[in-house]
């Protein structure tokens, strides 16, 4: 039976008692009885009275907690539906389907941002969202890399605190060149703008080009090196096997100019011996493998370092024990560069040459400093074949960097005051 005949059937119910009573007063009846029996009809006419309010105030009761439930954002609740076909019937089904509706929209909406947040997880793009006091608000696993520390310790902290200040203030796509705490390089910065609650935001993301740029440059010098070493290797055989020829046949020939001819094939085969190892050198860096990780100690590292370098003392500021994944023989000869460089520098003037480690963050930075005359005014430090030294092969310091890299780590150089140098190798703790 549907609401509106239940309530029919009740008024009706209601009605009933009254109409015997009525009927009553017709009849020749005694007073008393007749006084009794209205009584009678009257409270039990209340009582159908109550019954009737209850069954009409039921189902007011469960739509108003439906809408209730819906409000708070509690989409489970159905509500039953009669069989038959009526007016609250049909409300009642109609909330039900909103409710669904809504419940059906909120999963996906939580799907759809668990989704994003993975993404933004994930993707090796620093992602920043500031509040309009440009205060942080949101970062990603990438840009907590790039900074350096945790969530917990960078939410809520100023764009100037953060380094991030210039990068924020200028509008549009762009690159510039940033010195953050986790990463150093040349970055691709893009800016925009989102509402959230109603407040202004500001979303930055930075792509570090930084390894895309290394990477394409050491690909390019390897096909060149190879080239080149190709070659000049060609051309170095037949120089040498010419060369000791005639040095041969010299041997036969009268003493007049057998001395001289003899110091200029010397000559010739010095020049292609010295130049053979030249290019040696180079395809260095075209065959560098990819590192085998093993647990390095870093204080072992550093004092075994220490102990190779025999024109200079070398002190050894120690750190905290600690070990990382790292390939071994490869960090020795990137470190062994560095070391190398500052004990150049150092020998000039007279200064003195330490190496050091230090745990920052997730990551472990290796310190080599000297007190000698400094970096060189160039911006092609890291350029294959670039040197500023007699005598040197312009591979030392890209061939750390390579390193570095090659481990997910970097490679800092900076002048100090008031003198000399820092180099800094950064590698992190976990593989």
């Amino acid at each position: 039976m549907n609401h509106a005949r239940s309530l029919q059937r009740a008024a009706l119910l209601a009605l009933l008692p009254v109409l015997l009573a009525a009927g009553l007063c017709l009849a020749p009846v005694p007073r008393w009885l007749m006084g009794a029996a209205l009584g009678a009809a009257l409270l039990l006419a209340v009582e159908r009275l109550r019954a009737l309010g209850r069954l009409a105030e039921r189902p007011l009761q469960t739509l108003s907690n439906l809408l209730a439930a819906i409000r708070e954002g509690d989409y489970s609740f159905r509500a039953r539906t009669p069989t038959s076909a009526d007016a609250l019937g049909d409300v009642f089904r109609e909330l039900n389907t909103l409710s669904e509706l809504l419940q059906q929209q909120r999963t996906k909406a939580m799907e759809a941002t668990a989704l994003l947040r993975s993404v933004m997880e994930e993707i090796d793009v620093a992602v920043f969202a500031f509040d309009e006091e440009g205060r942080l608000q949101l970062v990603n696993r990438a840009g907590e890399a790039f900074l350096g520390q945790r969530q917990a310790h960078l939410l809520g902290r100023p764009a100037a605190e953060l380094g991030l200040a210039e990068a924020l203030a200028e509008e549009g796509p762009g690159l510039l060149d940033l010195a953050l705490p986790g990463r150093v390089g040349r970055f691709e910065r893009r800016r925009g703008a989102f509402r959230q609650a109603g407040r202004p935001h500001q979303l930055l993301v930075l792509s570090d080009l930084t390894r895309p740029l290394r990477e394409e440059e050491r690909q390019a010098w390897q096909r060149l090196i190879r080239v080149l070493g190709h070659e000049i290797n060609n051309s170095l055989a037949p120089i040498q096997s010419l060369s000791g020829s005639i040095a041969t046949l010299l041997e036969r020939q009268g003493p007049e100019w057998q001395e001289d001819a003899a110091q200029g094939l010397a000559i010739i085969g010095s020049r292609a011996q010295a130049l053979g190892r030249f290019m040696e050198s180079y395809t260095r860096l075209a065959r560098l493998p990819e590192p085998q990780l093993r647990e390095v100690d870093a204080g072992a590292l550093a004092h075994k370092l220490a102990a190779l370098e025999q024109r200079l003392p070398v002190a050894v500021e120690e750190g905290p024990a600690m070990g990382f994944p790292g390939d071994a023989d490869q960090l020795e000869q990137a470190l062994i560069n560095l070391l190398r460089n500052a004990v150049d520098s150092a020998l000039t003037c007279g200064g003195g040459v330490r190496i050091g480690w230090r745990r920052a963050g997730s990551w472990i930075e290796f310190l080599i400093e000297d007190e000698g005359t400094g970096l060189p005014p160039s911006g092609n430090l890291f350029v294959p074949f670039f040197t500023t030294k007699p005598g040197g092969s312009g591979i030392g310091l890209v061939l750390a960097r390579q390193v570095a890299e090659g481990h997910r780590g970097s490679l800092h150089l900076a002048n100090r005051e008031p003198r000399g140098a820092r180099a800094v190798l950064r590698l992190p703790l976990k593989g």
